[in-house]
């Protein structure tokens, strides 16, 4: 129940007036502490890392967030109706149709349209609205590809009587006002003369048409509202915020016009080792002060696992190396691939006993003024800057 679960902000720790890069920096900091690599086999930190998920999911999209702001859990259920309303559709009384100059001459000075191009322009195709959802994806998904069920509603032609609007076995009708031409001509004396002015038909809006028995299903609107289910293929190496169309799955056109889209947002839940820029990825690694001193095999994680590497002796802390090809494949083009670059860093280590550092303090003296280029090299340009010798 939505009422027994924990708030999303909490649950980052983050403000309510955090920002988009407070709300993502926070949850890179959870995942990678809970994440199921770091804690395997751990029922608590499984648990966490999917609330993180969960308000990350929810507090990333601006829509969700704003619904969450307002109504908490119960804006962002989908079980939950927020409110009644057949969106979607424009005016009181119908779908609306879109005005033009015509209209507008006709409203203010009557009389400078043309009926037949009014009535025709109302009944033209008219090719229905795109929809726009977000999908959140893991950033393997990302990486590797993925299909997601999204779930939306969109307004579809009504089955009942196939857009007509008319009750089933009947149909629509010449309007008897403006005989089908979807306007009324008036004439009016003036100081100037005889004017004549058009309008749309009140009986049938402009339509030419009217319903005597109108749908039950769709109350003679010919369009309806319905839930639907659509799996989206999600290709490799998309990006957050790139986006995705599905074509013709958004709402149904009028008069005979096409479907708009479903344009899918991608949101990738950032990840709690790589950092990715364009096709590559970056990482920094631990290493002793052993293995930077003397060299060593070490394990570099890449996107298909673990990778040895040998790095040389005398490594000094932030040096980058590269793994070509190792990077995320080009959206669409799987023969080309970004580099994975990583930076070592040494670690200090912490808690010695006094004989661990007896012995760094005698390795310590032995290597004095041998060793340390780069020390012994910074107080001689120091001495120099100060007139020292």
């Amino acid at each position: 129940m939505a009422e027994n679960k924990r708030d999303y902000y909490e649950i980052l720790g983050v403000s309510k007036s955090a920002g988009e890069a407070d709300i993502k920096k926070a949850y890179r900091n959870l995942a990678k502490k809970y994440h199921p690599d770091m804690n395997p086999n751990d029922k608590s930190a499984e648990k966490i890392f999917k609330e993180v998920n969960e308000a990350y999911e929810v507090l990333s999209d601006a829509d969700k967030k704003s619904r969450y702001d307002a109504y908490g859990h119960a804006g962002i259920d989908p079980n939950v109706n927020m409110g009644s309303g057949f969106e979607g559709f424009g005016g009181s009384g119908g779908f609306g149709f879109g005005g033009g100059i015509d209209d507008i001459l006709s409203t203010f000075f009557g009389g400078f349209s043309s009926s037949s191009s009014s009535s025709a322009r109302r009944n033209a195709p008219v090719r229905g609205e795109d929809i726009f959802q977000r999908v959140i994806i893991s950033f393997e998904e990302s990486v590797f590809g993925c299909a997601k069920e999204i779930s939306y509603s969109r307004i579809e032609t009504c089955e009942e009587c196939s857009g007509s609007g008319a009750a089933k076995g009947t149909k629509t009708e010449t309007c008897s006002p403006c005989g089908g031409s979807g306007v009324i001509k008036t004439q009016r004396r003036t100081p100037l003369g005889m004017m004549q002015s058009t309008a749309a038909c009140a009986s049938c809006h402009g339509t030419g048409k009217v319903i005597k028995s109108p749908c039950q299903v769709c109350k003679g609107n010919g369009l309806i509202r319905k839930n639907r289910k659509n799996t989206v293929d999600i290709p490799a190496g998309i990006d957050d915020g790139r986006k995705v169309a599905v074509r013709n799955q958004g709402d149904a056109g009028r008069n005979g016009g096409t479907s708009g889209d479903l344009i899918i947002t991608v949101g990738v839940r950032p990840h709690p080792v790589f950092e990715r820029e364009g096709y590559n990825i970056f990482c920094e690694i631990p290493i002793t002060f052993a293995e930077a001193a003397l060299g060593a095999e070490i394990d570099v994680p890449t996107l298909e696992g673990g990778e040895k590497y040998k790095i040389s002796e005398g490594t000094q802390t932030s040096s980058v190396f590269t793994l070509k090809n190792r990077g995320i494949q080009h959206l669409n083009n799987a023969k080309h691939r970004g580099d994975l670059y990583f930076k070592v860093t040494v670690e200090v280590p912490r808690g010695l006993n006094e004989k661990q550092k007896n012995a760094l303090r005698e390795f310590s003296d032995k290597c004095a003024g041998k060793n340390h280029e780069n020390k012994e090299g910074f107080f001689r340009r120091f001495g120099k800057s100060i007139g020292f010798k």
